[in-house]
């Protein structure tokens, strides 16, 4: 992979995000989780570039947030949509996602990524904030809650940006 400034980085965040998903991963080579991820952002904010995240309470990816500064986000060529879906709809906690999904951990940057992917961000913390009922503006957003089991939105600083 080839490190670029994010400042190079061309992409169409609606549909990188909103249709194509990525891996949200974190950890290290030895002792790492990830999740399939389809809502989240870039943006600018404290003087920085920034992607935002959501992961819910109850994903076993939220633990290795909590205990790591660092996560990457990882997008696939559409040949790995089979990947995606395996990393989205089994545990960490129950399964080995590399090997179920044939996907290959590369460590990157101090944290883990996948060396199948053609553009990782690795991402440093910047802020953690609890999505829940009192937060919610609009009433109809709680349609997407029905067990209560709220998000966390993750910010990151954006410290590489990694094309294939």
């Amino acid at each position: 992979m080839q490190k670029i400034s994010y400042k190079n980085l061309e992409l169409n965040p609606f549909t990188l995000i909103g249709e194509e998903n990525f891996l949200l991963t974190s950890g290290n080579i030895s002792d790492w989780n990830t999740m399939t991820a389809a809502w989240g952002g870039f943006g600018f904010l404290w003087e920085k570039p920034v992607v935002y995240t959501f992961v819910r309470q109850s994903r076993y990816t939220l633990e290795f947030l909590n205990r790591n500064d660092l996560f990457t986000l990882s997008f696939f060529p559409n040949e790995y949509r089979s990947a995606l879906d395996f990393c989205g709809n089994n545990s960490g906690r129950l399964v080995d996602k590399a090997r179920g999904a044939s996907i290959t951990p590369l460590a990157i940057d101090g944290t883990v990524a996948f060396s199948e992917a053609n553009l990782v961000l690795v991402c440093r913390k910047l802020s953690k904030t609890l999505i829940d009922k009192e937060s919610l503006l609009d009433r109809e957003v709680l349609k997407n809650y029905p067990q209560g089991d709220w998000h966390y939105m993750i910010t990151g600083e954006i410290n590489g940006v990694y094309i294939d």
